[in-house]
């Protein structure tokens, strides 16, 4: 199978392809220096001409709070970004998946987020991402909506490196207890996106299994990594953000990925090879 990956140098993207390569697939790694999946024309030429079996689009604008200040960048990248590739994808008939996000979601149900759940943005970058969403549904036949959350990875800036980083600078680490999500590793998002391939298209929630609060994740890192450090529990409120965050985005995956306790042991193993 011949697959096109864009966003193949980000953090996502650099696990994703050699696992594909792993499981025998011909993979096309594009990112911004030869694919501006921006410029339709460009978008258009490019996958006439290589022509592959399956789209994984993981290019993305994902600096939440900067998306606040670069509305319309953000939405070049993720919405004109994602209609170019839907929109030639429509037309030859070649299967997309979509990385989209648990930032969709507004935080306002109790329970874990189904796929079936009505999503309701509350910040710039969910809602372009729920708009990529969309214009995925409306160009295309064949594809899969992957919502994932709260991913950490060795190829970029990550919750998980910030934690072990100001473990050895700062006295007393302060965070928020009162928001609650899913820890997701790269490497378990993309052994997720190869589940997708055998399953009908649709609407998917890849994460870790489980649910925790960046606090509960923070202690977690540490009891992991034999660090000791002084957490101390915030709120919200105490560290004022441009965008704001879903107090709840637990999304029930189908046990599409491990435990996060579990995936997050197997990431700092790797990491201290």
């Amino acid at each position: 199978m011949k697959i096109l990956v864009t966003g193949a140098n980000g953090m996502l993207g650099q696990d994703l392809c050699p696992i594909l390569e792993d499981v025998g697939a011909f993979v096309i790694e594009t990112d911004v220096d030869n694919l501006d999946i921006t410029n339709s024309e460009l978008v258009s030429k490019f996958i006439n001409e290589v022509h592959p079996d399956l789209v994984i689009h993981c290019a993305a604008y994902t600096n939440v709070d900067k998306a606040e200040e670069e509305p319309d960048k953000a939405k070049l990248i993720n919405v004109n970004g994602t209609e170019n590739l839907a929109k030639i994808c429509g037309e030859l008939d070649i299967p997309i998946v979509y990385i989209s996000t648990d930032y969709v979601f507004d935080g306002s149900k109790e329970g874990a987020y189904t796929p079936e759940d009505s999503p309701n943005p509350i910040n710039i970058y969910g809602k372009t991402k729920l708009v990529g969403e969309e214009v995925v549904k409306k160009y295309c036949k064949k594809y899969y909506i992957a919502r994932t959350s709260w991913l950490y990875g060795h190829y970029g800036k990550n919750f998980v490196e910030t934690m072990l980083t100001l473990a050895g600078k700062e006295e007393e680490l302060k965070v928020v207890d009162d928001q609650f999500g899913c820890p997701t590793w790269t490497v378990e998002l993309a052994n997720g996106i190869l589940k997708l391939l055998a399953m009908p298209y649709g609407i998917y929630h890849i994460c870790g299994t489980g649910r925790t609060s960046w606090y509960g994740f923070a202690q977690e890192i540490f009891k992991q990594s034999h660090i000791q450090a002084k957490l101390t529990p915030s709120k919200t409120q105490d560290f004022p953000r441009p965008a704001n965050r879903p107090f709840n985005s637990v999304m029930d995956n189908k046990k599409m990925c491990r435990n996060w306790e579990s995936a997050l042991h197997d990431y700092l193993e790797l990491r201290n090879i």
